[in-house]
């Protein structure tokens, strides 16, 4: 029998986020060799669902109203439903995003299913999946199984590899008309107090400041550095605290997950929660003038310092290499 995967896009602001075309490459791997559906919920979706399929969905469809303009999970859930109704698939895969995090596990109750969350990488040995999920705050790593029913995971951003964008790829997008009814919560307005630039839960570079920074100026070092990158601002709880940034901008066990290619760590002491958020990040880079800090025994690169000193030095040896 031909397995089919469900992948739900998410969408911010007009454009897909990256989640979504992880979320089709884990799908892939689930399906092996069966068919992958995206799935698209908003208001006005349907103009990107050449782009889920140029990323490796077979087809898509969508499900457009005007109650799902902003995320509710009562909307939200309606629309999915109505198309896994159709749909009949033997797996369905979320974003470990905000979106991801509340939406599953509603859909695994109503499907009376199991749920993988916090997915980071995925075994395949023919139709058998092994989904790989830290645990104890990143401490350890567990390895799930579903034996039967259907496959239910959210993947963590930044961890499954997208598959190579192809624009020459074609698929069949339809539109599914679903009444959406009975909503208990209606969202009226939305107050953004994140930054602007790159999503800091998709970023590949992270720049995050501690206590360290001792002031909200003191993370303008580190803006400029995380632009220079191309990368996200972040911080430690602490930081956030002594109010001298959004807690938006929090990483850590009550925080926000990364998993960037490279965090740099400035003026973070390393509690422990703030290292359950950022442990897993692929090259860690740590400056405190404190040569015991925690924050050492996890990075990969230390440097011992004043970050008002070396933050600026690493902009201007930044822009030199940019430069050149």
């Amino acid at each position: 029998m031909t397995k089919k995967v469900l992948v739900l896009g998410e969408a911010r602001e007009g454009s897909l986020r990256n989640v979504s075309f992880e979320a089709i490459a884990a799908a892939k791997t689930i399906a092996n060799g069966g068919e992958v559906v995206a799935v698209l919920l908003g208001d006005a979706v349907a103009s990107l669902a050449q782009e889920m399929i140029a990323y490796g969905a077979d087809r898509v469809v969508t499900v457009e109203h005007p109650h799902l303009k902003q995320y509710t999970s009562d909307g939200y859930s309606q629309a999915l439903m109505a198309v896994i109704e159709q749909e009949n698939p033997e797996g369905i895969v979320f974003g470990h995003t905000a979106l991801g995090k509340d939406l599953s596990p509603k859909i695994a109750s109503k499907l009376k299913a199991g749920l993988v969350s916090d997915v980071t990488a995925i075994e395949s040995n023919g139709d058998e999946h092994t989904f790989v999920r830290p645990i104890y705050s990143g401490k350890a790593f567990e390895k799930v199984q579903i034996k039967d029913g259907i496959h239910l995971a959210s993947v963590r951003p930044n961890n499954i590899t997208p598959l190579e964008k192809d624009d020459s790829r074609s698929g069949d997008v339809s539109a599914v008309s679903v009444d959406i009814t009975n909503l208990r919560t209606i969202v009226k307005e939305v107050v953004r107090k994140s930054t602007d630039g790159v999503d800091l839960s998709e970023a590949k570079v992270v720049i995050a400041g501690g206590r360290g920074v001792k002031s909200e100026e003191g993370f303008e070092p580190l803006k400029q550095l995380a632009d220079l990158l191309g990368g996200a601002v972040g911080a430690s709880r602490g930081a956030c605290d002594a109010e001298y940034c959004d807690y938006s901008l929090q990483i850590g066990q009550t925080g926000k997950v990364v998993t960037p290619d490279l965090y740099i760590a400035a003026g973070i002491s390393g509690a422990i929660q703030h290292l359950a958020g950022m442990s897993n990040s692929k090259i860690i880079v740590a400056i405190n003038k404190d040569p015991e800090a925690n924050i050492f025994n996890v990075a990969d690169y230390g440097i011992v310092g004043d970050l008002f000193e070396v933050v600026p030095l690493l902009i201007e040896e930044f822009k030199k290499i940019q430069n050149a």
